[in-house]
């Protein structure tokens, strides 16, 4: 996606893609970062789509569309709101009945200055204390948010996985140098599938994200992947692979640290 200032435009298209993908087969669906809302950081009116967890007209719409087309959906964010002032970057997971199963506050907030760009998310976000994982089809999938790519110790506290998956706004600039070393780095320590389902493109604001969305397998080799734009990717997974996987090289049950 390349989400613009309306959330209500951000998610229709969002709805759109999930009913293709759905009629596609897909049973597991990410939405990047920030889906719902790329605007202007001095925006006075850009928390306004705040809402409690559990409530409100954006995540009432999720669940109603992953319970109509029978998937599990991975809302990958919204604003949640905090104490103080502040607010949670929220990842929320529903099942095929619409039924939040799992949500997951970001930990590890960005921050970036150059000659030219400068992010500061804790100006608006406190910061989630919580390493979650959900069961789905029997994977056993750890929950992780952009900037949280960067810290492959909090991968490890969630233990062996099948499957991590990274809903993303990274910038052009640190996505380029960084983005596909370190996606296909965290598939390969943890043994497992990657999913990094991140924001590309040039949005209203200017601002512009790297894009390049991926599936990646626990070998580290690129399943499915675009560049920029609002498109789907798909890939089938397998629990043999991982095993496969782990049976040549038990990497992970030779941890000493």
């Amino acid at each position: 996606m390349v989400s613009v200032r309306n959330w209500k435009t951000n998610l229709e298209i969002a709805q759109t893609l999930i009913k293709e993908a759905s009629a596609n087969g897909a049973n597991l669906i990410v939405l990047p970062e920030f889906f719902i809302q790329i605007t202007d950081p001095d925006d006075p009116k850009r928390l306004d789509i705040a809402e409690e967890l559990g409530a409100g007209a954006i995540q009432i719409a999720l669940a109603q569309i992953a319970k109509e087309c029978s998937i599990f959906l991975v809302a990958g964010t919204i604003l949640i709101k905090a104490l103080n002032g502040k607010y949670y970057n929220t990842l929320i997971v529903y099942n095929q009945d619409g039924e939040q199963v799992a949500y997951y506050n970001k930990i590890h907030l960005f921050k970036y200055a150059d000659e030219t760009n400068q992010y500061d998310e804790s100006l608006t976000f406190v910061s989630g204390s919580e390493v979650k994982t959900v069961d789905i089809f029997g994977f056993r999938i750890g929950l992780s948010i952009c900037y949280d790519l960067r810290f492959p110790e909090l991968y490890r506290k969630m233990g062996k996985l099948d499957l991590i998956l990274l809903p993303s706004a990274f910038t052009y600039t640190t996505g380029k140098a960084h983005w596909q070393t370190l996606t296909v780095a965290r598939a390969i320590e943890n043994q497992c599938y990657f999913m990094a389902v991140n924001q590309g493109g040039l949005h209203e604001t200017g601002r512009y994200t790297y894009g390049h969305s991926m599936i990646i397998n626990p070998w580290g080799e690129i399943m499915s992947s675009c560049e920029e734009g609002t498109k789907i990717i798909y890939a089938n997974l397998f629990k043999n692979k991982i095993q496969e996987i782990r049976a040549k090289i038990p990497a992970l049950e030779h941890r000493i640290l």
